[in-house]
């Protein structure tokens, strides 16, 4: 449902003339605009990062399964999943505020693509440097492993259940959050974009080369970054 809304929102963009759509405005931003901005971001990071939760989630419901043919209470793993959600529902709120912001300085397009040369470099270049700092590396240890955060995170309950969701949400969001900022670069509501980013971030935490793919995203940002500045047009 999430996808089917993204891509319907890209087509719509592209065809303003055919549709309708809810769009915020050229000028100051009122409270209309701030919730249509933070219902697009929360869309966006369902569709972006349930998928990457899906073997935690699956993995989740499995035990509980078992744990009922015990005779121990079940719990759905739709709590776990809505604790997840929950927490990038916060960073959706984050970066509806940062888009706010680069609005009134006119640093974003009304199309939501970067318009600063300066400022995407130094995102891509901050990107890329995090992707290789001990925080990333934690929490992405974290999200690989699906039955060790299980064993070590375990609460009885769905309060339980909700709570190991918020800790997967943290966890995940501090493994991703500078991937989701990409997006003021390269548009936010750029569909080729949202589908590379939830495929690296799923690949990046399931398979056993994930590692490897991280340090060659680095590489690739801080190179992209320096060369937005280098290729930036003089300023006059």
């Amino acid at each position: 449902m999430a996808w089917f809304y993204l891509v319907y929102q890209s087509w719509a963009m592209d065809h303003m003339d055919l549709v309708d759509m809810a769009m915020p405005g050229m000028l100051d931003w009122g409270v209309r605009d701030l919730a249509i901005i933070f219902s697009m971001w929360t869309v966006m990071m369902v569709g972006m990062m349930a998928p990457s939760a899906s073997p935690m989630v699956l993995l989740f419901a499995r035990i509980q399964k078992e744990r009922h043919g015990h005779g121990r209470p079940m719990v759905a793993g739709s709590l776990f999943l809505l604790g997840y959600l929950l927490v990038w529902t916060g960073f959706s709120l984050a970066a509806t505020l940062i888009q706010w912001a680069l609005h009134n300085t006119m640093l974003i397009s009304p199309m939501m693509v970067g318009t600063n040369p300066l400022l995407g470099g130094a995102l891509l270049v901050a990107a890329g440097i995090y992707q290789w700092t001990p925080a990333k590396e934690a929490c992405l240890m974290r999200c690989r492993s699906p039955l060790g955060f299980l064993l070590t995170e375990w609460r009885d309950g769905a309060s339980g259940a909700l709570v190991m969701g918020l800790r997967h949400g943290l966890f995940c969001t501090g493994c991703c959050w500078m991937l989701m900022l990409i997006l003021f670069v390269v548009g936010v509501m750029n569909l080729l974009w949202l589908a590379l980013l939830t495929a690296f971030v799923l690949l990046e935490k399931t398979l056993p080369q994930g590692r490897w793919m991280t340090r060659a995203s680095s590489l690739a940002l801080i190179t992209w970054g320096i060369w937005m500045w280098i290729a930036r047009p003089p300023l006059t």
